[in-house]
């Protein structure tokens, strides 16, 4: 019982991170996507664009991985199962610190 607190405590304080750590990816895609829709010439536009989808692309597919990681820490902690909640939780981690 005391592991399950445990990981929900982890995977609060994780999505609250991972709400945190993928503000600089969508702040760049949005400074970005703002710059291309000011532009005024066609270079300008696609290369902005095309940063600001590279940002929101690599912020959601670690944040989706990360999301997983997490669910995954969820279901070994229910199991019983410590060093696998522990080590899908530490995965967890490194995928929310690459969506930065």
């Amino acid at each position: 019982m005391k592991i399950t607190g445990l990981l929900a405590g982890i995977a609060l304080t994780l999505a609250t991170f991972c709400a945190y750590a993928a503000e600089n990816h969508v702040a760049e895609a949005l400074k970005h996507a703002e710059a291309a829709a000011k532009a005024t010439d066609e270079k300008a536009i696609a290369e902005h664009a095309e940063t600001a989808s590279s940002h929101a692309k690599i912020s959601d597919e670690h944040l989706d991985a990360g999301i997983k990681s997490l669910e995954y820490a969820v279901k070994h902690g229910k199991l019983g199962e410590v060093d696998a909640a522990k080590k899908s939780a530490g995965e967890a981690v490194e995928h929310l610190k690459a969506a930065q």
